[in-house]
């Protein structure tokens, strides 16, 4: 029953997260304050491993702050605007 509550209780998967560049970074280079340079967070999402899947979970969670995945929200915003546009397209 243990196991079937904490199952019921996840959201996601979320054990990409341990294997990040940014784990343990500080947390303002990837949260800057408005109009502060989001270059250094972006060049350490370049080589990170799981890139990809941070950067899906800041778009399906609609993640409005930071850099998640190497893009900041506009650029984020971008790409669920296209996906919808895109699905709307195919129905």
């Amino acid at each position: 029953m243990y196991r079937s509550l904490i199952e019921a209780l996840a959201v996601e998967d979320l054990s990409w997260q341990d294997y990040s560049n940014c784990r343990g970074g500080d947390a303002n280079l990837f949260f800057p304050e408005r109009g502060a340079s989001t270059r250094k967070a972006k060049s350490i999402c370049t080589s990170c491993e799981v890139r990809t899947e941070c950067l899906e979970f800041a778009i399906s969670q609609g993640e409005k702050f930071g850099i998640w995945g190497g893009l900041s929200e506009r650029e984020r915003r971008r790409i669920r605007k296209e996906r919808s546009e895109k699905i709307r397209r195919a129905s």
